[in-house]
């Protein structure tokens, strides 16, 4: 039985087949680790969502949302327009549009494994692990509960930028979701900012990689995430980044966590 941790496949249905086989992936026997972004931008998101439900619901798999996750829930919730670049409409469309995006909702914004936490894109500095399990419940409450349809309204935003403890109501769940699903850099006191997507030696001024601010409370812990396709494969002892831009005709990567040992796919070398 392995464990392989698998980036951002986003929509790249065939990508993530040739990678399903290039590690012989035995469903009876080993487990998935996704990182969320599942959908948009590539040409098969509806297939993707399918394989991915399938494998979950049968105990093979674990995901996080990432934000293209979450555009996709409030694009169909009528919160927000579809973008040029996005290619949701056929899992829109789709006879199961209903079953796949109430079950999209249900997927967890954190997940915990022995010494492994997996989130798509990072967790803020004063942030323990079992505080980021505590505040994701929060948000993950909202968006599987009554309250969802209003917390489409009130997701999207850049305010406030930072997190207090005092924090309530959307205001507090905005900084959760952004933390958890768009956050690349922060300041050492938990300060985000959301522009930079390009590579860590042009960060902004002032600010740094979440992951590489010191002291940061969850350092004792391995965090998995993608969301930084600039920032390319790393694996440290304590930190594991899988977005390789499978979906810019880079690779689709995957680490089996039992020995750090790494599988890829080159993409975009066929037509999808």
């Amino acid at each position: 039985m392995a464990t392989y941790a698998i980036g951002d496949i986003q929509g790249c249905y065939r990508d993530f087949c040739a990678l399903l086989e290039k590690i012989a992936f035995d469903p009876a026997h080993d487990k998935l680790w996704l990182v969320g972004d599942l959908v948009n931008r590539g040409a098969d998101s509806l297939a993707v969502l399918r394989r991915v439900k399938s494998l979950v619901e049968a105990g093979a798999a674990t995901m996080v949302l990432g934000n293209h996750d979450l555009h996709l829930l409030m694009v169909a919730a009528g919160a927000v327009k579809p973008h040029k670049s996005d290619t949701l409409q056929a899992i829109l469309a789709a006879p199961d549009r209903d079953e796949l995006l109430g079950w999209l909702r249900q997927q967890p914004l954190l997940h915990v494994g022995g010494n492994a936490v997996m989130v798509h894109a990072g967790l803020l500095p004063s942030w323990s692990v079992a505080r980021a399990q505590v505040l994701a419940r929060e948000a993950e409450t909202v968006l599987r509960g009554e309250k969802f349809q209003e917390f489409c309204g009130a997701m999207y935003g850049n305010k406030p930028g930072r997190w207090r403890d005092d924090l309530q109501g959307y205001d507090r769940l905005r900084v959760i979701v952004n933390a958890m699903t768009r956050m690349r850099v922060c300041t050492p006191d938990g300060k985000m900012e959301f522009t930079h997507k390009g590579k860590v030696e042009d960060t902004p001024a002032g600010f740094m990689p979440w992951f590489e601010v010191p002291d940061r409370k969850s350092r004792a812990t391995t965090i998995i995430c993608g969301h930084w396709s600039a920032l390319d494969l790393r694996v440290t002892d304590n930190f594991i980044a899988l977005d390789t831009g499978c979906l810019w005709g880079g690779s689709l990567t995957s680490v089996r966590l039992e020995d750090r040992r790494v599988f890829q796919v080159v993409c975009g070398l066929s037509p999808k």
